[in-house]
């Protein structure tokens, strides 16, 4: 059993707490029985760490667990993964566009899984997607999605030019429909500032939800809204 704070292998555990670790490594670690059969079944786990005799993997104590969990929940196991590296062709793709809270990423995600939009491109300040946080509102959804990190002017530039027509949410007006018939991106701002000055030079088009009472959603309730509606037109 490791019972040191001076173990190697806690040290390593710790800093995987740390996206610039994550990113050095190319590991990150998920918490709990659920999140790690899920990251078995798709076959990235590296190690199971447990303080659980009855579970195969590596004993730690429960000392060290506590200081190794980032929730109030108490877990009795956790995997340190690969990062995903797998790539897939979707008809349609979503761009969040410097969204920065990982909860509202996390639920992003899950909603664009159940919606079919299996292509996900997060600009390089948006949220990590292997934050805890990000992970567990997630629901698991990461591990079916092609995630990708990386300048997002580029990538729409060369999407527009094989035919992908580009939408962004907008919280005041709609402007133009996009055509049912040609592959499709929407993009998603950031939480106070909305869509980038630069990405709105790019857009199509703009998508606003009609809404009273309020002036505008949650960046994560308004992408799932806009997700379906456009799923159930295909």
């Amino acid at each position: 059993m490791i019972a040191s704070k001076d173990n190697a292998k806690f040290k390593s555990w710790m800093k995987l707490k740390t996206k610039k670790y994550r990113d050095q490594t190319n590991r990150f670690i998920v918490y709990g029985k659920t999140f790690v059969d899920l990251a078995r079944n798709k076959g990235v786990v590296e190690e199971v760490v447990t303080t659980n005799p009855e579970i195969e993997g590596t004993l730690i104590s429960d000392q060290l667990m506590q200081l190794l969990k980032t929730t109030e929940t108490s877990y009795d196991c956790f995997a340190v993964c690969k990062k995903l590296d797998f790539k897939l062709e979707s008809k349609n793709i979503l761009i969040l566009d410097d969204v920065q809270n990982p909860d509202n990423v996390g639920a992003i995600l899950r909603s664009a899984l159940a919606f079919d939009f299996l292509h996900v491109v997060l600009s390089t300040h948006s949220a990590d997607l292997y934050n805890d946080k990000t992970i567990r509102a997630s629901g698991g959804a990461l591990f079916d999605l092609f995630v990708e990190r990386l300048d997002i002017y580029p990538f729409i530039e060369s999407k527009k030019s094989i035919g992908y027509q580009v939408f962004g949410a907008d919280a005041h007006a709609s402007s133009n429909l996009p055509k049912k018939d040609e592959p499709f991106i929407l993009i998603l701002g950031n939480e106070g500032q909305g869509l980038n000055k630069k990405t709105i030079e790019y857009l199509d088009g703009r998508l606003n939800i009609q809404t009273k009472h309020v002036e505008s959603l949650n960046v994560a309730i308004a992408g799932a809204i806009l997700m379906y509606e456009w799923g159930k037109n295909q």
